[in-house]
């Protein structure tokens, strides 16, 4: 039997700060062993409104593996440096970089754009804030994605990392202001 009284959802409070003891452990942000076959660097910066670094934000990824599987393994948060699980968690520096140690995901489906998940964790954010990064090279992929297809050309560009010439990528995020970076609304997603 279903109740049909809506509840009124809690509010939020305000992200963080953060504590040194309870979110980062060890190789949080290795998704895999840096050197292994494959591995790439994926690096950035968080920014707010006014273009100045953020120096305790906390993200959070989750993605595929090079094969487009998503991982289905336990054991995210006690690395053995052979289980890829698809999550890694990086908290950023007095700088606001960020960095974490992962493998190009591939596409999950055919004809699909391989994205990153991330979410972002700051001071002054009542929730979360849930965002992509994509691959910038299968330009046909990325036009047939329909979350990048639905957004203006200037915003799209904020979801797309840069590939580095070392094969890594770079991708900055930004909160708000000019540039802001496009962030989802899972909102109303509930029966």
């Amino acid at each position: 039997m279903s109740n049909p009284t809506k509840l009124t959802p809690t509010p939020g409070q305000t992200v963080g700060p953060f504590y040194g003891y309870a979110l980062p452990y060890p190789k949080d942000r290795e998704l895999l062993s840096p050197g292994s076959p494959d591995s790439i660097r994926l690096q950035g910066t968080v920014y707010d409104g006014g273009g100045h670094p953020v120096p305790d934000a906390i993200l959070e990824i989750w993605q595929a593996d090079a094969d487009g599987n998503i991982a289905q393994r336990t054991g995210s948060l006690v690395r053995d440096g052979y289980t890829f699980t698809g999550f890694g968690r990086s908290a950023v520096g007095n700088t606001g970089a960020f960095t974490f140690t992962t493998v190009n995901p591939g596409p999950t489906g055919p004809g699909a754009a391989p994205f990153i998940a991330v979410a972002v964790f700051a001071r002054g954010l009542m929730n979360r804030l849930f965002t992509r990064i994509y691959l910038p090279e299968n330009q046909e992929a990325l036009a047939a994605d329909p979350l990048l297809s639905s957004l203006d050309p200037e915003r799209r560009k904020t979801l797309i990392a840069r590939r580095d010439a070392d094969g890594g990528l770079t991708w900055d995020l930004r909160l708000q202001g000019e540039g802001e970076t496009v962030f989802l609304d899972f909102e109303g997603a509930s029966k």
